[in-house]
C-alpha cells in the first residue's frame, strides 16, 4: 500500500472540497496501519440510458482509489433514481418507473466498465435493502431528520422561499441515499460539488447509526462544449463515452480553449506535471489547437482505444485541415424523389425542427455536395447519392 504522502497526491486532483481533509488523512492513516482498504463509495442514478464526460469525473476519481488498493463500490440507484436528485433543481424531476430504471442500467454499468477495473469493483443497488424496508423502518429513517434540516438545501430553502412545488417526496432522497452509507459502511463518499448537502446527511445518518462519518470528496462540475453551462445532454453540449470516436475527437477540437487545462485534469490520466507544462506553454504563446490536439487524442483513447484515437486524429486533419470529405460517411435512405431541404434535414434529424433547419441554412452551415445551401425553401431532387453536410461534423450520404 503507497504512503500517505503518496495516497493524498493522487486522491487530490481534481478535488475542491473535502469534508474534512482531517479525517481523510487519519482514515488513510488508519487504512495503512490496519493494512485494510478504506470502503469508498459512489452512487449513481440511471435517470437515462447514456453517460457523458461530465458524469466520468467522479468516476475517475473512484479509479484511483481503485488503483490504490482500496474498495470501492459503485451503488446504483435503482430506487432513489424513482425519486430524482433534487440538487441544483428549481423543479421537480419527472419520476421513472423501475421498468425503465432497470433498462437503463445495463447500459450505465458497461459505459462505467470503460474506466473501472469490472474486477475490482463492487456493484450494489440501493433497492437491495429499501424494498426490505416497511413503514415502521421507514417512520424510524426519516424521524432522524426535521425539516429545518431539510431547509438548510439550498434548493429546498429556495424553492420553499419562491413558493414553488417541494414535494414531500422530495425530501427523502437525502436520507435515502445517506441511508445507503449506512448500509454499506462507507468510509469515503465521492461527488460533485452539487452532492455536498447528500453526502453530509449520510455523515449525520452514519453517526446516529453508531458508524463513524464518512468523509466527503467533491470533484468539480465538468464544463460543457459551451464553454459556460455544466454538461448537460438537454443543453446539447456534451460528449458522451459512447460517441464515435471521430465525433468525439471533433467534439474536443471545438470546445473553447479555455477548457483545455480543466479537462486535462478532470478526465484524462494525463500526469500533473504534465499539465502544468501545457498551461504555462499556452500562457507563453504556444498554439492552444496543438495541445488541444492532445486532448481530444487522450480522451478518444481512453474511452475506445490508440487505434481508434490515431484514426481520429487523421480523419480529423484530413476534413478539417485538407477540407475532405470523411470515409465511411452514414447512408440515409430517403423514399422521395424530391422534397425541401427543410424537411430533409428533420427527415435525417440533421435538425430537431423546421425552425432549426431554417437557421442552419440562413447561417451558412448546410451544403450538398461541398456547395453551400442558402435558401431554405430550395427543392431538392435526388437523382443521384449526394453528401449531406451540416455544421462542422456531421454527413451523411444521401440516397434513394
Amino acid at each position: 500500500m503507497k504512503s500517505l504522502e503518496e495516497q493524498l497526491q493522487l486522491i487530490k486532483r481534481g478535488v475542491v472540497d473535502f469534508v474534512t481533509q482531517n479525517e481523510l488523512e487519519q482514515k488513510i492513516k488508519n487504512s495503512i496501519q490496519k493494512n485494510k482498504p478504506l470502503i469508498v463509495k459512489l452512487g449513481i442514478d440511471p435517470n437515462s440510458s447514456d453517460i457523458h464526460l461530465g458524469h466520468t469525473v467522479a468516476l475517475n476519481k473512484l479509479r484511483q482509489f481503485q488503483d490504490l488498493g482500496h474498495k470501492v463500490i459503485l451503488i446504483i440507484g435503482d430506487y432513489t433514481a424513482m425519486i430524482g436528485d433534487p440538487s441544483g433543481r428549481m423543479t421537480e424531476r419527472p419520476q421513472l418507473d423501475h421498468g425503465t430504471i432497470l433498462k437503463n442500467v445495463a447500459t450505465y454499468q458497461e459505459q462505467a466498465y470503460k474506466i473501472l477495473d469490472k474486477d475490482k469493483v463492487e456493484i450494489v443497488f440501493n433497492g437491495g435493502w429499501f424494498e426490505k424496508l416497511n413503514f415502521r423502518d421507514i417512520i424510524k429513517l426519516i424521524s432522524k431528520f426535521t425539516l429545518a434540516q431539510m431547509l438548510e438545501h439550498d434548493y429546498f430553502d429556495k424553492r420553499f422561499k419562491k413558493g414553488l412545488p417541494l414535494s414531500i417526496h422530495e425530501l427523502l432522497y437525502p436520507m435515502m441515499q445517506g441511508y445507503d452509507s449506512v448500509m454499506i459502511k462507507a468510509d469515503i463518499e465521492l461527488g460533485g460539488t452539487d452532492q455536498r448537502f447528500n453526502v453530509i446527511a449520510g455523515r449525520y445518518l452514519q453517526k446516529e447509526f453508531g458508524q463513524e462519518s464518512q468523509v466527503g470528496l467533491f470533484t468539480p462540475i465538468l464544463t460543457g462544449l459551451d464553454g459556460k453551462n455544466k454538461m448537460s445532454k438537454s443543453l446539447n453540449n456534451y460528449i458522451g463515452v459512447n460517441n464515435k470516436p471521430e465525433d468525439m475527437y471533433g467534439k474536443v477540437m471545438s470546445m473553447p480553449d479555455k477548457l483545455i487545462i480543466q479537462y486535462f485534469e478532470l478526465v484524462t490520466d494525463v500526469g500533473l506535471e504534465e499539465i502544468s507544462n501545457f498551461e504555462k506553454s499556452m500562457k507563453e504563446g504556444t498554439n492552444p489547437k496543438d495541445i488541444k490536439k492532445r486532448l481530444a487524442f487522450e480522451i478518444v483513447k481512453k474511452f475506445h482505444s490508440i487505434d481508434a484515437a490515431k484514426t481520429a486524429e487523421t480523419q480529423f486533419s484530413k476534413v478539417f485541415s485538407g477540407r475532405e470529405d470523411p470515409e465511411n460517411i452514414e447512408e440515409f435512405r430517403v423514399p422521395e424523389d424530391k422534397l425541401s431541404i427543410v424537411k430533409l434535414l428533420t427527415s435525417t434529424k440533421l435538425a430537431k425542427s423546421n425552425s432549426e433547419a431554417q437557421r442552419l441554412i440562413k447561417q451558412g452551415g448546410v451544403y450538398i455536395d461541398k456547395e453551400r445551401v442558402d435558401d431554405f425553401k430550395k427543392e431538392i431532387i435526388i437523382k443521384e447519392p449526394f453528401i449531406l453536410k451540416v455544421g462542422k461534423r456531421k454527413y451523411l450520404k444521401i440516397i434513394q
